[in-house]
C-alpha cells in the first residue's frame, strides 16, 4: 500500500511539472488544484517538496508556481549527451528496410560533409562513400541539403573557400545558379543530386536540426540514376521529410512552423 501511495505522488507530482510548465506566467495552488483533481493541502505539499529541489519556484510578486532552474541543468546535461548517430540510426534503418537503398548520415565540417553513418541496402551499388570520408558539400545531395540553411554569409564563405570544381558534367560550377539552387531546396525542404558528384548514382537528403533550430546534419538514400526515376524520387521525398523530422525531433528540435 505504502508503494501504491508512493507510487501515486510521483504521478501527482508529474502532472503538476507538466502542468505548470504549460502556463508562461505560471499557476496558483487553487487552479493547480482544480486542473489536478487534488485538494489544495496535498498540492501544497507536493510544490513545497518540488520547490525544495529546485524544480518548481514561487514567484515573490504573484505567488503563483512556475518551473525552477533545475530543469535548465537537467535539460544541459541531456543535450550534450545526445548522440546524433545513436538518435538517429534506428530510422535510418528503418530507411534501409523500406528502399534497399544505400543511406548515409552526414555532418559538416570546415566546408565539407563528414559521413559518420553508412547502410548499405540489400542492392548492389558501387559508390566512393564510406564512414569517415569526407566530401564536398556543392555536388552531394547531403552537403546541400545543409548549405541551403546555412546563413548566407557562411555559405559564400565556404564556396570562396573551396570553389565549385566540377566532378561531373551535372555539377553546378556558377555561383549565382548555385545558390538559386540552394533556394529551391530550402523552399521544397530536400536535396538532389542528380549524377553531380559520381555518374550514375542518383542521391535525395534531407536536413537536421539542433535543438537550437541549427542545421547540423543531414540524411539521404542514394541509388542508381536507373533506379532513382522522378516517381521515385516523389515517393522518396515524403519518407525522407518524416525520417528528418523524426530525428530532429530527436535532437531536441522543435518545429514552430
Amino acid at each position: 500500500m505504502e508503494r501504491d501511495n508512493m507510487v501515486k505522488s510521483v504521478g501527482r507530482a508529474l502532472d503538476i511539472i507538466s502542468l505548470v510548465s504549460s502556463k508562461k506566467g505560471g499557476l496558483g495552488v487553487t487552479e493547480i488544484a482544480k486542473q489536478v483533481d487534488i485538494n489544495k493541502s496535498s498540492v501544497y505539499r507536493i510544490l513545497s517538496t518540488l520547490a525544495q529541489y529546485g524544480y518548481i519556484e514561487q514567484d515573490v510578486d504573484t505567488g503563483r508556481y512556475k518551473l525552477g532552474y533545475k530543469f535548465l541543468d537537467i535539460s544541459s546535461k541531456l543535450l550534450e549527451s545526445i548522440d546524433i548517430r545513436t538518435e538517429a540510426k534506428p530510422f535510418l534503418l528503418e530507411l534501409e528496410r523500406e528502399t534497399n537503398e544505400v543511406i548515409h548520415l552526414a555532418v559538416w565540417d570546415q566546408g565539407e560533409v563528414v559521413y559518420i553513418e553508412k547502410l548499405e541496402g540489400n542492392q548492389t551499388l558501387r559508390m566512393h562513400s564510406k564512414v569517415g570520408k569526407r566530401a564536398p558539400m556543392h555536388c552531394t545531395s547531403v552537403g546541400k541539403a545543409i548549405l541551403a540553411y546555412l546563413p548566407l554569409n557562411v555559405v559564400e564563405d565556404i564556396i570562396e573557400r573551396k570553389g565549385l570544381p566540377i566532378h561531373t558534367e551535372a555539377t553546378i560550377t556558377e555561383k549565382e545558379a548555385f545558390l538559386k539552387e540552394l533556394v529551391k531546396i530550402k523552399q521544397k525542404g530536400y536535396a538532389l543530386d542528380l549524377e553531380e558528384n559520381e555518374y550514375g548514382i542518383t542521391c535525395i537528403a534531407v536536413p537536421l536540426f539542433d535543438h537550437l533550430g541549427k542545421v547540423i546534419a543531414s540524411v539521404s538514400i542514394s541509388g542508381p540514376t536507373m533506379r532513382m526515376t522522378t516517381t521515385r524520387l516523389e515517393q522518396l521525398k515524403i519518407k525522407m521529410k518524416e525520417a528528418g523530422a523524426k530525428i530532429s525531433g530527436r535532437l531536441g528540435y522543435v518545429n514552430t512552423v
